[in-house]
């Protein structure tokens, strides 16, 4: 009886030791595939980078940095007006949409919920909002363009402008501000706020000395993801910027991104390596963006952790 038992122990050993050997397989086996497609992912992107700053790299110089584009079909000139006229885009832009986009995010996690406790209307007026967002998320850009083309453009008479590009592209960057707006105060422990109102703080004072500052690095860094986004769009502003290679002297003044202005080098010029170039310059634009957000998003979470 002992041996059986015993030869029973065994066998569940062995067969435990096989299904722990395979099980150990098979997350090696998982293991070396999510480095494989890690890998392959780090090669596209070395590779598109590698590529487009390599040639790219050649066009660039300082007569090319600092001279304006000559217009025709050569392509002659350089791309200093529209560095400047994207700069100024950006800050119109965010100018525009943040506290918008801010403000809508306030609203809907600090204030719908409790509101729409006595109130069906604002429950439904509330999920028609959330609905509306997951949608203006999901539209391509040149339905924004062409929307902003039929109000800001034509119907309001703003003509193509940085002011009617701007609008759109508001329009364009609101829900991603909107959601890591709502992200960065989701991640606000209520605790915080139960807190501050058992120590007589208002509403108000609560969310901007409590709630806000501390959901502020979430928030920085939708914004940043919104100044990439507008950087590099080249739909909606085909069809609100109006394409000048001038430098916009006011808001009611049209121009040409970095985006657009390689837009029209690759289609309409055969200054091919010129192209290159401003492909070079959009992608350490976008490069340096992306190392600003991280290095934002450090700080402001270690001022935080100070802070708790």
């Amino acid at each position: 009886m002992l041996e059986e038992r015993l030869s029973e122990i065994a066998f569940f050993h062995k067969a435990q030791a096989q299904s722990l050997k395979r099980e150990h397989l098979r997350q090696k086996i998982w293991l070396g595939l999510m480095w494989l497609v890690g890998l392959i992912t780090v090669s596209i992107l070395i590779l598109v980078v590698g590529y487009v700053l390599v040639q790219g790299g050649k066009a660039i110089s300082w007569e090319f940095l600092a001279t304006s584009p000559k217009g025709g079909i050569s392509g002659e000139g350089g791309i200093s007006t529209t560095i400047a006229t994207t700069f100024y885009l950006v800050g119109l832009t965010l100018l525009i949409a943040t506290p918008l986009g801010v403000g809508a995010a306030v609203f809907l996690i600090e204030y719908a919920g409790e509101q729409s406790i006595s109130s069906k209307f604002l429950r439904v007026v509330i999920g028609v909002a959330n609905f509306a967002v997951e949608i203006l998320a999901g539209i391509p850009s040149i339905i924004f363009g062409l929307f902003g083309y039929a109000l800001f453009v034509s119907t309001l008479n703003f003509g193509f402008s940085l002011l009617s590009a701007a609008l759109a592209g508001a329009c364009l960057v609101l829900p991603t501000i909107i959601r890591t707006t709502e992200e960065a105060l989701l991640a606000v422990p209520d605790d915080y706020r139960r807190g501050s109102l058992a120590l007589g703080a208002t509403k108000w004072q609560t969310l901007y000395r409590i709630v806000l500052p501390a959901g502020l690095p979430g928030i920085i860094t939708g914004v940043i993801l919104s100044v990439g986004r507008v950087i590099s769009e080249t739909a909606i502003f085909y069809v609100t910027l109006g394409g000048s290679y001038h430098l916009p002297n006011s808001i009611m003044d049209g121009g040409r991104t970095l985006a657009l202005h390689l837009y029209y080098l690759a289609m309409d010029t055969r200054a091919f390596d010129k192209a290159m170039g401003t492909g070079a310059v959009l992608v350490v634009m976008i490069i340096l963006i992306n190392l600003l957000i991280d290095l934002v998003s450090r700080k402001l979470t270690a001022g935080v952790r100070k802070v708790r």
